[in-house]
């Protein structure tokens, strides 16, 4: 008898999720279900190890559905000349995008391009601007900045209906990340609107005012902490914008967001996800249509290590996929050895190789939301858009994100969440390869390239913490 034909006539019985948790528990011997095999995010909802598959419609996919994301690479070398090199070389291997990270951002880990117009037009130099994607990062200066930069593109004539650009100005992520503004809240909301207008009135494309949730992720928040803190960001900007008699409907696309992506596969595809439905639901109580969110993405400072820096090539690979698969529109991998100082060619080309393997050989980008009607990462979606909503409704109720920051209120909540993740570390709930378990016997140097590091900012800042904190690092032992 044809093996098909008899398959075909058994009728197996119908699985269930009640049988399938029989069966588990059998092979616990025991134990509780709940303690073996559910597991908790930091944000406190549950992880159930099995999901039944969700039903709902695909998310609405990047601004570029048809291409890959923007492959960008971090700018950050402090001799300009330098950098130019790496800008041009990695343009020339492939990168689509360039990140400029300036000395005294938040997001410079204590290197960073000087911050003068002559170190922009410096690295910039040679550079075909209307095929790269060009990104400010945030900075204490970022309106000057924007203004050198407006000045530069003036002077190569270069046409602003086809450059790709992000102007990356978040006065709270500057807050949070120095501990300081360069004036009072009350003068910078009433400043804030003459500059949108300016801006505007320039025809400048593309994202002026950002929402950037890296420096809370790398001060230790919780992802429903980030996509809160980063949706009270975009609240405020909208504010700003109808302040300076700016349509919306008109400024809602030029309103950006930076996220963190980590080790955390799912969770990190699932906060990507929750960020888009956040949004929408933003835009959509202030009877905005429908705009999809600028995402950008970067791997996460908080999960590099400097034990065993090799590890870091997987960690960043994985939040790569996952920042693609979560929808980002542009995607930037942190070198795996920036633990150890400024990262040199080799370090940079596997950075930008873990994007064009990820986009040209893997095909991501294929399909516009891979993770819909997966029932775990829906969950996850789902849970995170909760407790985020939560959390964003915390900070307006304390007067907005930087009232809520010069109040310490936000800083406080983010603290508790980074001290109870240590705790995790500290008491062997959770672990981290090459550093808490599989530790080298002994390390292997590592190659950087010669640059002065600059202290990270103090006077109230919110403080990065990595995986491998000293405070990790001494309650391992000499022994371990």
């Amino acid at each position: 008898m044809n093996l098909a034909k008899l398959l075909g006539e058994i009728e197996f019985p119908a699985a269930t999720r009640e049988k399938w948790r029989a069966l588990a528990e059998k092979t616990l011997a025991g134990a509780s279900f709940d303690d073996a095999l559910v597991s908790r995010s930091d944000d406190a909802f549950r992880i159930e190890p099995v999901h039944e598959r969700a039903a709902g419609a695909p998310l609405e996919p990047r601004k570029l559905p048809l291409a890959p994301w923007l492959v960008v690479q971090r700018i950050d070398d402090p001799d300009p000349k330098r950098a130019n090199r790496q800008a041009l070389d990695d343009l020339a291997q492939g990168a689509t995008g360039l990140s400029l990270v300036f000395e005294g951002a938040p997001n410079a880990f204590g290197y960073g391009l000087p911050a003068s117009p002559e170190a922009l037009e410096t690295v910039l130099a040679d550079v075909p601007l209307s095929r790269t994607h060009l990104r400010l990062d945030a900075h204490p200066a970022s309106r000057a900045m924007a203004d050198w930069f407006v000045a530069y593109l003036t002077k190569q004539r270069a046409d602003p209906s086809k450059l790709s650009l992000s102007f990356g100005i978040d006065p709270a992520a500057i807050f949070a990340g120095t501990g300081r503004l360069s004036m009072t809240i009350e003068a910078l909301q009433a400043s804030m609107p003459q500059s949108l207008a300016h801006f505007f009135a320039l025809g400048v494309p593309g994202v002026l005012l950002e929402a950037d949730g890296r420096v809370y992720h790398n001060a230790g928040a919780t992802e429903a902490e980030e996509l809160g803190a980063m949706l009270a960001s975009a609240a405020a900007h909208l504010r700003l914008f109808e302040d300076a008699r700016q349509a919306l409907v008109y400024a809602a696309p030029h309103i950006g967001f930076a996220v963190s992506v980590d080790q955390d596969q799912f969770l990190s595809m699932a906060k990507l996800r929750a960020l888009r439905k956040l949004w929408g639901r933003l835009i959509e109580v202030c009877s905005i249509p429908s705009c999809p969110a600028t995402i950008h993405a970067e791997t996460s400072w908080r999960m590099i290590t400097a034990a065993d820096p090799e590890t870091n090539i997987l960690r960043s690979t994985i939040a790569c996929f996952a920042a693609a698969a979560g929808g980002a529109d542009s995607i930037a991998v942190i070198p795996h050895t920036t633990a150890h100082g400024l990262p040199n060619g080799f370090a940079r080309r596997i950075a930008r190789n873990t994007q064009l393997v990820a986009a040209g050989e893997s095909h991501i980008d294929f399909v516009a939301d891979p993770a819909s009607g997966s029932g775990s990462i829906e969950a996850l979606t789902d849970a995170l858009c909760e407790k985020a909503w939560g959390a964003f409704r915390a900070i307006e109720q304390e007067g907005g994100i930087l009232r809520s920051l010069a109040a310490g209120m936000l800083q406080q909540r983010i603290a508790k969440s980074r001290e109870a993740r240590l705790g995790l570390y500290l008491d062997g709930k959770r672990d981290i390869v090459g550093t808490t378990v599989y530790r080298l016997g002994g390390e292997r140097p590592v190659k950087t390239l010669a640059a002065e590091k600059r202290p990270l900012p103090a006077d109230g800042a919110v403080f990065c913490d990595r995986l491998d904190s000293p405070r990790i690092d001494q309650s391992i032992g000499a022994g371990a």
